[in-house]
């Protein structure tokens, strides 16, 4: 195959893609924009907090743009491991590692808990970095039906003697849903396997002090149990972590790929995501708002005839006809000045489309209502009308 034919063959991939609604497009925005953001992950407004991007300013003038090196170089500064410190006692682990962005976090948790022979059981609605984990881990993976506690247990008990790990999001990243993380974790220890948690959605969202979906289940600290996050969504930063025992956290260091030859975070965003955590930690009432707002957007578009899943946290799912729709939905809301999330096969477990708002208390209260009668008056009929049109599944759906 020449060059010449490389590029035909991509273009011609892109022509199957945009027939079938599967165009993705970077869309670039200006600072300060007008529009009502409920699609990117700022839960609680804290990515413009004053006290948060002081913090960073501080240290950006101290260290200056980069880290410029790996942790295990010269990549590590005061600011990582006050974050670290912070965000251990928060979730109230041995220790806390942070990386610079979630996704490597776990791919490095995955292939961590790995051992000979290790099995991995997999929730099917596993965010991508979950199962590129499992994939690269090389380990023998059981993809389980969604939340399914019974389909694990027969996964490890069809696995006697082997080391399991349980691989789940608390909350999960397209539908909102909470999984049933002290079922699981109890079915796990039955059988003497691990539990991981990704807990990026639920991280300043659910819990105690807004500890996450771990904390809330009653399973921090369990030595057992691990705990990955993202600090790019309520804490308004960039970066993961991966927290729990301190036996574990020492592999990592000295031998997760994804750690050691990866340039560290940049001190500034360390510090500036530091401030937001203790500002997450004391913020019971956004967490009260966030918990509103979600009843309110179920309410509103339930009664438009709209399949909506009512949320655990705050990602809220709209379920569209098709790709197609729910790209022509999204850009509608967008040409009236509300983003909102367009999620479209392979982004979806489940091969339906759908809208993805999330609530975030940094948007004022008249924006947020005025965003969800946007949503509605843009509509494309047949969302509200197809009979056998439903929201996905979750434990507190709402159907029309």
């Amino acid at each position: 195959m020449t060059v010449a034919d490389w590029l035909a063959a991509l273009d011609r991939r892109a022509e199957l893609r945009a027939r079938a609604g599967l165009t993705r497009t970077l869309r670039p925005r200006a600072a300060g924009d007008a529009v009502v953001d409920l699609a990117g992950n700022d839960y609680l407004g804290l990515a413009t907090h004053p006290e948060v991007t002081a913090a960073a300013a501080r240290a950006l003038s101290a260290y200056g743009l980069g880290a410029t090196g790996s942790r295990l170089v010269r990549g590590s500064t005061d600011a990582h491991h006050t974050l670290e410190g912070t965000l251990a006692g928060w979730l109230g682990t041995d220790r806390a590692l942070v990386f610079s962005s979630g996704y490597l976090a776990n791919l490095a948790a995955v292939r961590g808990v790995v051992r000979p022979r290790t099995l991995l059981v997999s929730d099917a609605h596993n965010h991508a970095s979950l199962i590129d984990g499992c994939r690269i881990s090389g380990a023998e993976t059981v993809v389980t039906p969604h939340a399914d506690v019974d389909a694990v247990a027969a996964a490890l008990a069809a696995a006697p003697g082997r080391p399991a790990v349980v691989v789940t999001e608390s909350v999960f990243s397209v539908d909102g849903d909470l999984a049933p993380l002290a079922a699981l974790h109890a079915v796990a220890r039955r059988h003497g396997a691990l539990l991981l948690v990704d807990d990026a959605h639920a991280l300043g969202v659910t819990g105690p002090a807004g500890a996450g979906g771990v904390a809330a289940a009653g399973l921090s600290g369990e030595p057992d149990v691990v705990v990955t996050a993202t600090l790019s969504k309520a804490l308004g930063g960039a970066g993961g972590v991966v927290a729990g025992p301190a036996e574990f956290v020492r592999h990592l260091v000295e031998t997760g790929r994804t750690f050691i030859f990866d340039t560290a975070l940049p001190p500034a965003v360390a510090a500036g995501v530091a401030a937001a955590a203790r500002l997450a930690r004391a913020g019971d009432d956004l967490r009260a708002e966030l918990a509103d707002r979600a009843a309110l957007t179920v309410r509103r578009l339930g009664a438009a005839g709209l399949p909506v899943s009512a949320p655990d946290a705050a990602v809220v799912s709209v379920t569209a006809p098709s790709p197609e729709a729910a790209t022509a939905w999204a850009a509608d809301c967008r040409d009236r000045g509300v983003a909102v999330g367009c999620f479209r096969p392979p982004s979806t477990p489940d091969s339906r489309s759908r809208l993805r708002l999330t609530i975030s208390a940094g948007v004022s209260r008249v924006d947020y209502e005025r965003a969800l009668e946007v949503i509605v008056d843009c509509a494309p009929v047949s969302a509200r009308s197809e009979p056998g049109l439903r929201a996905p599944q979750s434990r507190t759906e709402v159907t029309p």
